[in-house]
């Protein structure tokens, strides 16, 4: 009998980003999203793939639906597994972010702006990496769900818990 997939708690993800950067004149285009050294991105306890990394470089790629419900993401980013010389490895995901009033204050950089709760961002995870230590998470599917951070003081954190697809 085959059985359902099931999710295993495997990374939480800190993802600073800028504001976004519209592409064009049109509304309702492109918009790059560039995000920002630092941040964190570190495995969950007893998780079997160890990882405590820092954001480098990197952007989402952002489209809206014709509808403005949802926004489509497009993102590659480049992290630094801390004390290595060469521990770096692109992390990759697509996902949608069903807008809300919430989501809006914050993409719009609104004064009332706040953390967004869980549940209207999603997406798929792929990573490369050349790091023999962290190889296996190209063997692997992954999927996220996130939300928006609001510290006082600091960038906007988009916070994903990441989660690996197994049986």
């Amino acid at each position: 009998m085959a059985s359902f997939p099931k999710l295993v708690p495997a990374f939480t993800a800190r993802v600073p980003i800028d504001a976004a950067m519209a592409v064009g004149s049109s509304k309702g285009g492109l918009n790059v999203v560039p995000i920002l050294a630092g941040g964190g991105f570190v495995s969950e306890p007893g998780y079997p793939i160890k990882v405590d990394a820092e954001f480098v470089h990197g952007a989402d790629l952002i489209r809206p639906d014709v509808d403005g419900k949802r926004l489509r993401l497009d993102v590659n980013v480049i992290l630094k597994q801390k004390g290595t010389e060469d521990g770096l490895f692109n992390y990759i995901y697509s996902g949608i972010i069903e807008t809300n009033s919430e989501i809006i204050k914050v993409l719009t950089g609104a004064a009332d702006a706040t953390t967004t709760s869980q549940g209207n961002v999603f997406t798929h995870v792929t990573f490369e990496t050349g790091h023999a230590a962290l190889k296996e998470l190209e063997n692997r599917i992954f999927v996220a769900a996130g939300r928006f951070v609001l510290e006082p003081g600091q960038p906007v954190h988009v916070e994903y818990k990441i989660s690996e697809v197994t049986v």
